[in-house]
């Protein structure tokens, strides 16, 4: 693995982490290994989506979808007495008396299975997944099929260095190795501030069979350091509740893009690529604030840029609150960068 000017967390030999935390590591594993013994699978939709579902149900949960997927209340009886016996001894129970309800959520994408916060997120260090993710692992497949096809960019005998700034739930990391040859070497590290985030991120990568650098801080500290891939998808709304895993800052929530952006292309190293996936509020059709704000970093000989409005109309219930007045639409973009020299 590189040698990183950061903290580098490794479950059981970091003092924030510990025993307890190792036990609670081993658990979720466990768990997530018996779901998908369990042939579990599901597709997370938008919060206004899941909120639909659950004013038209009105009982309790009648399978693994409904109480890992929907997050409906259950019986303990409709377990398997060891995964119940796993929650319990992991605290992933909310205990309602007569009945229950799972404190985490788990999502499908492709093979893999992910953990991520119970419905509705609202806490500040909530754990994210959903449509949003769907289209950032999408954006990383399709932007490592067209690497493939140039030359230079994956050579079997050299580890490929990744890293997933912000990586949440892990998603964008793992989609990144499963979208290289079956034969290629690689370095995953994996960022977040959120330990929680991190702590979920290592079980679906330990799961996944994928080992992985778990860096818990501030991406903007790590330093001297170079990277043949990076790939990001940071919050991206602006969030007056500043929560950590929706709020992008000023801009209309484009702040902290920019600044991973930057940071990022300083990482690269020669004929590395940066990967951002990102949301954009709109407030005309002529005026790109993402482009705009970067080509000053971009427009020269080190870089070969490209760019796409990957979705037109995302997360349109936003633009009812007052700091989005003057937008007229939040659309998702994706850009491409590779570091020449």
């Amino acid at each position: 693995m590189p040698k990183l000017n950061y903290e580098t967390v490794r479950y059981g030999d970091d003092p924030q982490v510990g025993a307890s935390n190792a036990k609670q590591i081993f658990l979720l594993e466990e768990l997530l290994r018996a779901i998908a013994l369990q042939g579990y699978s599901f597709t997370t939709v938008t919060p206004l989506t899941h909120q639909r579902f659950l004013l038209g149900f009105d009982g309790l949960a009648k399978n693994t979808r409904d109480i890992f997927g929907w997050n409906l209340p259950f019986k303990a009886t409709i377990l398997p007495p060891y995964i119940f016996k796993i929650m319990t001894e992991a605290d992933l129970l909310f205990n309602g008396g007569d009945c229950f309800r799972s404190k985490i959520r788990i999502s499908s994408l492709g093979e893999d299975l992910f953990l991520h916060s119970h419905f509705p997120t609202n806490d500040s260090h909530a754990v994210f997944f959903g449509p949003d993710t769907y289209r950032f692992a999408r954006f990383v497949r399709h932007s490592l099929r067209l690497f493939q096809l140039q030359s230079g960019f994956a050579d079997r005998s050299i580890p490929i260095r990744v890293l997933d700034v912000g990586c949440g739930s892990g998603a964008g990391g793992i989609a990144v190795i499963r979208s290289l040859p079956i034969h290629q070497l690689y370095e995953l590290n994996l960022n977040d501030l959120n330990f929680a985030a991190l702590e979920y991120a290592r079980v679906c990568a330990n799961v996944a069979g994928i080992p992985v650098n778990v860096l818990h801080g501030d991406f903007f500290n790590i330093k001297n350091s170079q990277f043949d891939l990076i790939v990001s998808n940071p919050p991206y709304l602006n969030d007056p509740a500043a929560r950590l895993y929706r709020d992008g800052g000023s801009l209309l929530g484009l702040e902290l893009s920019l600044r991973i952006a930057r940071h990022a292309l300083g990482l690269l190293a020669p004929g590395g690529r940066f990967l951002l996936y990102t949301g954009m509020a709109i407030t005309s059709d002529d005026n790109n604030p993402l482009l705009s704000e970067l080509l000053p970093y971009l427009a020269n000989d080190k870089f070969q840029w490209t760019y796409d409005e990957i979705d037109p109309d995302i997360f349109g219930e936003e633009l009812k609150q007052s700091n989005y007045q003057n937008a007229n639409r939040i659309a998702a973009v994706g850009l491409t960068v590779m570091r020449i020299t």
